[in-house]
């Protein structure tokens, strides 16, 4: 037995005695063979037993005499409490802990202490005389400060600390040399203590969901970090130093304000790096030439409009995340990366990648960009020239055929920034019925649209640049289908309500973030699709009074939310939903098809 079990033997049952008044009714909940275990074993789990205290005779439980030892004489080899364990690891976790006793040092054996999902405001000093503390978990409580006796724990390597109040680390928080594991995420913390450079054996740090504005260049002093999350912060830049973090494998820098990639050059083991839901805009050679090792890149939601052809030096890319961004064109070279395995373009306005080749997943794209590799080297052996914006109808071959015969006129995929006045010459009074200028560089619609108004009645607009509709299209009374998908589009015109004809418009792929209002004012629509937006609101009730509407394809947006009330619109034959947010309806639902998410959702309208 230790000395510390034999100065307690003495007053044993006297300990046991204070201790049978302190908390009965938490005593009473835990059995005695829990107990007998734990002196054998040297651990002792109390999670989730409702505990509003810890009972005196748990911090004594290796000094004083076992009650059983006084009710019974003699002891099977089994049995033999003075033989017991020093108790190493004690859980008191998900309980109803306001506060622990300074009792604590009556444990010194202790190596791990987990008191997490509690309600503890304070740690007692005398934590600091656990010296032989490996294991430290006070997460998820509602600590403001940590006391500073805790930073004497020279053999703690593991300590969690999020999900509290706190605003700050003690100064000495350096002191904790052997520390290995430290997660203070989901805290007040504004800045980090200089003293973090001396956490050299630190592995695995989050300092994810504070209140950052910068990081301190004590941080790059930490050699063996593997894996930094500073997520959820307010960084607009990361500091030259963090560059000299030779161990580092994975960093973290999600929902930040950051405008371009950190530049590692000396990061020559990081496989992962998040910068999703930032405000970058540009990527360029610099920022990837250095990242020859990365597995792993997230680039989602930021302002990227392009992806540098340099993006193939990372040959041992797996992962790539680039939805929700404003790329409009691909590297066809991207098709090269040879592990490549998954790849995610949602929510970006890709002009060069038809619909049906995205939706067949990461391997169907990327043996499409190795085609358009081969088309690429082909146009250039066989030495032609593209069509410009000032190309001639003559040399762009104007199909007049298709324009007095089928009444087409087509000017598509032409490059073209402008629609030359030869083109609608060459319409003469020849009455048109379909135009296609889809898959040029229009940033508006042509002024001369109107003097095909008696006759026009479908017209592509898509896979261009445009950001308005003007007003020469509103005029265009004929017209049952138009086709403005994969541009920069944020509203519609009022004027648009005269389209009194309209039936079927696209407006998937552009940038609205409601179901325009005016096309609740068009009784004759019966699709609209507005997929792969940024879409968070419709009015159902309006959409109930549109009698002729069978689709709507609203998938890739960001409803939140289906309002019920959607349920009511019975004339609906396809309702598309898949990629929003929300929580519900879930996905088993969404399968099943439109009758059954419009009968779910009727279930759910308060009566």
């Amino acid at each position: 037995m230790s000395g510390a079990r034999r100065r307690g033997a003495g007053d044993s049952l006297a300990g046991f005695r204070r201790g049978a008044g302190d908390g009965e009714a938490s005593a009473a909940r835990l059995p005695q063979g829990l107990l007998r275990a734990a002196r054998k074993s040297g651990q002792l789990n109390l999670s989730g037993r409702e505990l509003a205290e810890v009972p005196l005779h748990i911090w004594r439980i290796n000094l004083d005499t076992p009650e059983e030892a006084n009710q019974n004489l003699s002891f099977a080899a089994d049995d033999r409490w003075w033989e017991q364990t020093d108790l190493t690891k004690l859980n008191l976790s998900s309980n109803k802990l306001t506060c622990l006793s300074e009792d604590v040092r009556l444990l010194p054996a202790l190596t791990v202490l987990d008191v997490h999902d509690n309600q503890l405001t304070y740690l007692p000093s005398a934590i600091g005389s656990l010296e032989n503390l490996q294991k430290l978990n006070v997460s998820h409580n509602k600590l403001k400060d940590i006391p500073e006796e805790l930073t004497q724990l020279k053999h703690l390597r593991s300590l969690f600390l999020e999900h509290n109040e706190l605003s700050h680390l003690p100064d000495e928080f350096g002191q904790l040399v052997s520390l290995e594991e430290l997660d203070v995420s989901n805290n007040h913390i504004a800045s980090i203590p200089m003293s973090f450079a001396s956490l050299t054996n630190l592995v695995r740090l989050s300092l994810a969901c504070n209140q950052l504005r910068s990081l301190p260049i004590e941080i790059s002093a930490m050699k063996s970090l593997r894996q930094l999350d500073c997520s959820k912060n307010h960084l607009e830049t990361i500091p030259p130093e963090l560059a000299s973090m030779a161990s580092l494998e994975q960093l973290y820098l999600r929902r930040n304000k950051l405008h371009h990639l950190p530049d590692l050059p000396s990061c020559k083991l990081l496989k992962e790096l998040h910068v999703g839901e930032n405000q970058i805009e540009v990527l360029t050679s610099e920022h990837l030439k250095h990242l020859n090792s990365l597995c792993v890149l997230e680039l989602r939601d930021n302002k990227l409009k392009s992806l540098p052809a340099e993006i193939t030096l990372l040959q041992g890319l797996e992962r790539l995340d680039l939805s929700n961004n404003d790329i409009s064109r691909l590297p066809y070279k991207l098709g090269n990366l040879p592990q490549l395995q998954f790849l995610a373009l949602e929510g970006n306005p890709l002009r060069a990648i038809r619909r049906d080749v995205l939706k067949k997943g990461t391997q169907e794209i990327l043996k499409y960009l190795r085609s358009k590799i081969q088309d690429d080297d082909e146009i250039s052996s066989n030495g032609e020239s593209p069509v410009t914006a000032m190309t001639l109808p003559s040399q762009s071959k104007i199909n007049l055929h298709a324009i007095t015969a089928l009444k087409v006129l087509d000017y598509s995929e032409k490059q073209a920034t402008v629609i030359p006045d030869d083109v609608f010459n060459a319409v003469g009074s020849n009455p048109v019925t379909t135009v296609n200028f889809s898959k040029n560089l229009l940033t508006k619609i042509p002024e001369r649209i109107v003097v095909l108004k008696e006759s026009v009645c479908d017209i592509n607009f898509g896979f261009n640049k445009l950001s308005s509709v003007s007003l020469e299209l509103c005029m265009l009374h004929r017209l049952t289908h138009l086709d403005c998908r994969n541009n920069i589009l944020t509203s519609l015109p009022d004027e648009m309500e005269t389209l009194a004809r309209l039936q079927i418009i696209n407006l998937a792929f552009n940038r609205f973030k409601v179901l325009p209002d005016v096309l609740y004012r068009i009784p004759t629509l019966e699709t609209i699709l507005l997929a792969n937006n940024q879409v968070g609101s419709l009015d159902p009730l309006q959409i109930k009074k549109m009698d002729r509407l069978a689709t709507l394809d609203l998938q890739n947006n960001d409803l939140l939310q289906v309002p019920p009330e959607l349920g009511t619109c019975i004339n609906l034959r396809t309702l598309l939903l898949e990629g929003n947010p929300f929580r519900t309806p879930r996905a088993a639902i969404l399968t099943r098809g439109t009758a059954a998410v419009l009968e779910y959702l009727r279930s759910r309208i308060p009566t």
